[in-house]
């Protein structure tokens, strides 16, 4: 786990973002940005449009310094919080982080840069927006968030009455107050600051309650279709099942007069057509058994596996079907034939998703043989699987497309009932392959006998 996180790029984004707020004053000082010049012409020409320009000055500064570190923090706390499980890692980053940037950027830079009331009300908020979204918002959309409250948050640092608080206690902001205090500005300028203030605040809070209702909304219609898609295939299951139970009626009827034939007659020529009878009498048998019971498996050779994918399958005008079989036909494989081709039709029905609208669109099936494995394998030459959606496509309910998306979880389901393994290689515009690897193959009895 902790090798996964440190090879993960969203981990090192955060960090850099952290960085880039600790080294922010280096190269975005207030002679950049023009605040110096800007608070001598306030001292020297003193008025109140001056005395506002330089308040958006810096409070924009104070945003765009402060900006990369908390946004750093916000998602790292979200990173680790998700990949660890431990949701109190979401907020408990934060709280860790964002005091230690100021901690370190006061340990190089000649201006103390002051830990005050909006950093204090940012924190708050990490907290209640973790606590009132229930994780209904994603990063990118707390970070939109954020921002806004940042910039809200700044200009209480410029509101005079609020300095015994806890705002506004550095040296420039500090500066421009008692200059809007001897200007006879200062009631004024706080009057402007609250009211800006509270437009982005409650913008920012509009947008989050906005956001976490629509991701909640998109939530339950996942949840309706999951649920749907469970009802109907549970419907439709139960359906089947009563059907194929019903077979056995007439399998035990045709077993018994076949083998009523048997007894009656010495013909020879008879004899050999009622063994085939019985042949595919026990075919069907066992192929009822699986359909009725999950944990049924049987022997099946590669051949007749592959038959049987071709049988359900493979009906696309469009698309060209290419078979690269290197396995071994003769090999077997401890499989429930429905369940396992149900899953090989899941995988072939995503290959031809994925290459819809494709030029010379192709869909590839391979088997191949490892050591004590045989692998089964859908190929296609569509634009591939996203690495961040590769973790993602297993869980019941995604999809990228409109159907409800529950085929690769059943696949998944029917890999771990065979003690298999599924694996996935995908590369953007390269195309996508999924390989189930089958343990315990062998040899089959009659491909022996003729050696």
């Amino acid at each position: 786990m902790k090798d996964s996180v440190l090879r993960s790029w969203s981990i090192w984004t955060t960090i850099a973002l952290i960085l880039m707020g600790i080294t922010m004053p280096l190269w975005l000082s207030v002679d950049v940005v023009g605040l110096t010049s800007a608070m001598e012409d306030l001292d020297n020409n003193p008025s109140g449009s001056t005395l506002m320009m330089t308040a958006f000055t810096l409070v924009m500064l104070n945003t765009i310094r402060a900006l990369p570190h908390y946004l750093g923090a916000l998602l790292l706390g979200d990173i680790l919080g998700r990949k660890f499980e431990k949701p109190w890692l979401k907020v408990a980053v934060p709280f860790v982080v964002i005091p230690l940037v100021y901690a370190s950027i006061n340990s190089y830079s000649a201006v103390n840069y002051d830990f005050g009331g909006p950093a204090f009300l940012i924190l708050l908020s990490i907290v209640l927006m973790h606590m009132l979204s229930r994780d209904q918002l994603r990063p990118v959309l707390k970070s939109f968030v954020l921002a806004q409250l940042l910039f809200g948050y700044q200009w209480l640092d410029t509101v005079t009455f609020l300095t015994p608080y806890g705002f506004g206690g550095g040296a420039i902001s500090s500066e421009l107050k008692d200059i809007a205090v001897s200007l006879e500005f200062g009631t004024t300028l706080s009057f402007y600051s609250i009211v800006l203030c509270s437009i982005f605040v409650i913008n920012a809070v509009m947008l989050a309650v906005y956001l976490a209702v629509s991701a909640q909304k998109w939530k339950i219609k996942q949840d309706l279709n999951r649920a749907r898609g469970e009802m109907i295939e549970s419907r439709s299951g139960r359906e089947a099942l009563h059907l194929v139970h019903d077979l056995k009626t007439p399998l035990a009827l045709i077993e018994g007069l076949n083998s009523l034939i048997q007894m009656k007659t010495k013909n020879q020529e008879i004899l050999d057509y009622t063994d085939k009878i019985s042949e595919s009498i026990q075919s069907t048998s066992n192929m009822v058994s699986e359909i009725l019971y999950d944990e049924k498996k049987n022997w099946c050779s590669m051949k007749r596996l592959i038959e049987y994918i071709r049988a359900n399958k493979l009906s696309y005008a469009a698309i060209s079907f290419d078979f690269e079989l290197h396995a071994d036909e003769q090999a077997e494989v401890l499989v429930n034939k429905i369940r396992m081709t149900r899953a090989m039709v899941n995988l072939i029905d995503n290959a031809c998703d994925a290459v819809d609208g494709v030029e010379d669109a192709h869909v590839i099936i391979r088997t191949e043989a490892h050591g004590e494995e045989i692998w089964l394998g859908v190929e296609d030459n569509g634009q591939g699987i996203p690495k961040k959606e590769q973790q993602k496509i297993w869980k019941p309910g995604f999809s990228t497309k409109s159907h409800p998306g529950f085929g690769l979880t059943f696949v998944k389901n029917v890999v771990t009932e065979h003690d298999a393994t599924l694996h996935i290689e995908s590369e953007k515009n390269q195309g996508t392959l999924f390989w189930i690897r089958l343990p315990k193959e062998r040899v089959s009895y009659e491909h022996s006998n003729h050696r």
